[in-house]
């Protein structure tokens, strides 16, 4: 694997009033998962299942409280030690709103420079050579360069955003919704520039999405995430046509599609979900389940199973009658 994570786990403080702590807020709890190189994963969940904490933990953005990540077989990522300078330029993230990594002063040749200027001794000439290559890679003019953000379309700084990261050549890539507030047809190109941007530099992704159509579009594998923890991972084909864990099969029904049937009839009733706040012992989803037992309150199910799918139900061979 090139990247592993390890009992990653990530707790916020929630307060109330005159801010005195009345709990904790498990973002992660334990998560723990491989991802391959040049292997595509995808992370999917509803909001606030964590997949975002998820991605910017890895990257180094927010300290977890235990658990580590591995680049390569170098912990890059850890509770107790500050992130390593070095990995930053080899493990690159990309957030949701893509203008947040252009700065709106700037033009975005100037934008593209600073990567450079700070990772590397290279001079002007050969800092602006690599600017032009990776714009051309990424299908625009070299006229935009001395545009200004506000300047391009929802698109274009899209692409824009990818450039920033790919001058600095970095093994892995994590999205966060890459095709978020795009239309259409725009969502289309831009999953295709991905998987071109794929071949050829040889990259890595974890793509965080709510989109299940766009995962299913360019993952090898998928995992879901569920208050904090992955309760199932596998083949993408082999998660959505057959998921074995309650969840993920309330997700894959809930998916838009046009005819073909649905998975189940029976969708966790939206006045029941739960926060991932002082999670007690059992299972987290056993309040929504449809196949929830009396055991499910009081064990915790890790994930296990077999050919690489793997589920935490301890009844995923079950379906609701």
């Amino acid at each position: 694997m090139l990247l592993n994570i390890e009992g990653l786990a990530c707790h916020f403080p929630v307060r109330g009033v005159f801010g005195r702590r009345i709990g904790t807020l498990r973002a992660l709890d334990g998560v723990s998962f491989g991802v391959a190189g040049e292997e595509v994963l995808g992370i999917v969940g509803e909001s606030g299942c964590g997949k975002s904490t998820l991605g910017k933990t890895i990257a180094g953005i927010t300290r977890p409280v235990a658990g580590s990540v591995s680049l390569a077989g170098e912990q890059i990522v850890a509770a107790a030690a500050a992130q390593v300078p070095a990995a930053r330029a080899r493990l690159q993230y990309v957030y949701q709103d893509p203008s947040a990594a252009l700065d709106p002063r700037w033009t975005l040749r100037r934008s593209l420079h600073e990567p450079l200027q700070v990772h590397t001794n290279w001079s002007q000439a050969q800092r602006e050579a690599k600017v032009q290559e990776i714009v051309a890679a990424i299908g625009l003019p070299e006229a935009l360069l001395d545009r200004y953000p506000h300047e391009l379309s929802g698109g274009q700084q899209r692409r824009m955003g990818l450039a920033r990261i790919l001058v600095l050549a970095p093994q892995i890539i994590i999205m966060d919704e890459p095709t978020t507030g795009l239309d259409v047809s725009v969502q289309a190109t831009v999953l295709e520039l991905l998987r071109d941007l794929r071949r050829a530099f040889k990259l890595t992704y974890l793509v965080i999405s709510h989109d299940i159509a766009v995962l299913s579009a360019m993952c090898d594998r998928i995992a879901v995430m569920y208050l904090g923890r992955i309760v199932e991972i596998g083949p993408t084909e082999q998660v959505l046509a057959n998921p074995r864990h309650p969840y993920t099969r309330s997700l894959v029904a809930s998916s838009p599609r046009i005819g073909g049937p649905r998975l189940t009839d029976n969708p966790p009733r939206p006045d029941e979900i739960a926060a991932a706040i002082d999670v007690e012992r059992g299972c987290r989803y056993r309040m929504r389940c449809p196949i929830a037992k009396p055991a499910c309150a009081t064990v915790d199910p890790e994930l296990a199973g077999e050919g690489g799918h793997d589920a935490a139900c301890l009844y995923w061979d079950e379906r609701p009658s």
